[in-house]
């Protein structure tokens, strides 16, 4: 009788996917990662030379970091151990760092390889650092997260991390190129259709190994079309976690194409999040915090703008409500800009700080008291709208204090009125120092 594995496919006979049996054999095969892996990357020379120091390679799924370490082991000489932080615990980390300490004692290094490694709990990259130090395991760990954000920095400090990229196109067709050479036969592709097919992958090699292997399994009679591509494969949702680096990596992208007077390349970043799964309220309260920190004066209207967006979207709700949000970046990105109201806040309140335990002049206080009005309070107040031109030019820093510029307009759209203002003001208030 068939035993439980035999009745579930899993025997040895049972093929592969067309990933793992694409596999590189070398480090020399790897696609897309040059950078590290050539004669002259940090990584391709620590294989050349056989001797590995911890490191941490950080990139988005599917460019290599599984692959690159057993191979590393592999051309270095070093015993290849892996472990993922999602399915181990204290357990199995010292059931492997003690296999390494025996393989040590008999001259042998070990490899650990850590998926996942951003998992771990701080405790647990703890648990890590002396078995590194004592060089009872040379760590490679492998990571889609900011390791700056989820290692210890202990840990970075023990490491090098290295950045994979995300496969270009042209790593992208070679890999298809391969996949064909390994199946004898063409995908069944119009040349568009296999331009659709790479950028359904969105960078990542395993994604584009499994469409491709969907593609040669369903068999067709002629090539596919775009449309017809469209029908056999589902697109998957852009990689985006609102929760994590690529978030924040978004956002800025957004928020500097609208400080950079771009509003097509902001519209673009608008798109990528909304179409991510964004929550459009977060991205209205930022599009309302750019129009005060980058266009300030220049442009006042852009603040009712941004907050007349963020009602219109709280009242219409997706997809109508995201074209306020459009019609808004556009008009941020085009404004004249203006950085001065925040910079000047900023430069107050460092004053401020500084200067804190200063009281107002007493000709600015009010004195609703007899005894205030005795101390001075009040006394010689210049009521700005009975005096000629609608200015005194008082002195209304606190005594002892230096007058102080915070606030320089830029001279951009309606802050180049505000700027003529306050020059002419500041001619008049030295006219009558």
């Amino acid at each position: 009788m068939a035993d439980l594995f035999e009745a579930a496919g899993l025997t040895p006979h049972a093929p592969s996917p067309l990933a793992d049996r694409l596999r590189p054999q070398s480090l020399s095969e790897v696609v897309g990662q040059d950078h590290l892996l050539g004669p002259d990357g940090p990584i391709g020379r620590m294989a050349q030379a056989r001797r590995l120091s911890s490191m941490i390679l950080w990139g988005p799924p599917g460019t290599g970091k599984t692959t690159i370490a057993r191979l590393l082991a592999k051309e270095a000489g070093y015993e290849f151990q892996q472990i993922s932080a999602v399915f181990s615990g204290v357990a199995d980390l010292k059931k492997a760092f003690e296999q390494a300490r025996m393989r040590r004692a008999a001259g042998q290094s070990t490899l650990l390889f850590v998926d996942e490694i951003h998992r771990f709990n701080r405790a647990q990259q703890d648990g890590f650092l002396p078995f590194v130090e004592e060089g009872i395991v040379t760590l490679v760990g492998a990571t889609t997260e900011n390791p700056s954000f989820e290692l210890n920095g202990a840990l970075l400090s023990r490491s090098q991390v290295y950045v994979l990229k995300r496969l270009d196109d042209e790593a992208l067709e070679t890999l298809l190129a391969k996949a064909e050479a390994h199946e004898a036969r063409k995908l069944p592709l119009e040349p568009q259709a296999r331009a659709a097919l790479i950028a359904m992958a969105d960078g990542d090699g395993r994604y584009l190994l499994t469409l491709a292997e969907t593609l040669f399994n369903i068999g067709t009679a002629k090539p596919l079309s775009v449309q017809e591509l469209g029908q056999v494969l589902q697109k998957r949702s852009p990689a985006y976690d609102k929760d994590r680096e690529e978030h924040y990596n978004l956002i800025s992208a957004l928020h500097k194409s609208v400080r950079g007077s771009d509003p097509d390349a902001a519209l673009y970043w608008l798109a990528r999040m909304l179409g991510g799964g964004e929550d459009p309220l977060f991205i209205a309260r930022r599009l309302i915090r750019m129009a005060v920190e980058d266009i300030g004066e220049a442009d006042p209207m852009a603040l009712v703008l941004a907050n007349a967006a963020k009602d219109t979207y709280d009242f219409l709700g997706s997809p109508e409500g995201e074209l306020a949000l459009a019609q808004v970046v556009v008009h941020l990105a085009a404004a004249p800009k203006s950085n001065a109201v925040y910079t000047a806040f900023k430069a107050a309140q460092r004053a401020a700080k500084e200067t804190g335990s200063l009281t107002p002049p007493a000709h600015i206080r009010n004195a609703p008291t007899r005894l205030m009005k005795d101390l001075g309070y009040g006394k010689g107040y210049a009521y700005d709208h009975d005096v000629e031109g609608g200015f005194s030019g008082q002195n209304y820093f606190p005594e002892g204090m230096e007058r102080q510029v915070f606030y320089r307009p830029k001279g951009e759209g309606v802050e180049a009125r505000i700027k003529e203002r306050l020059e002419r003001w500041a001619e008049m208030r030295k006219s009558r120092s």
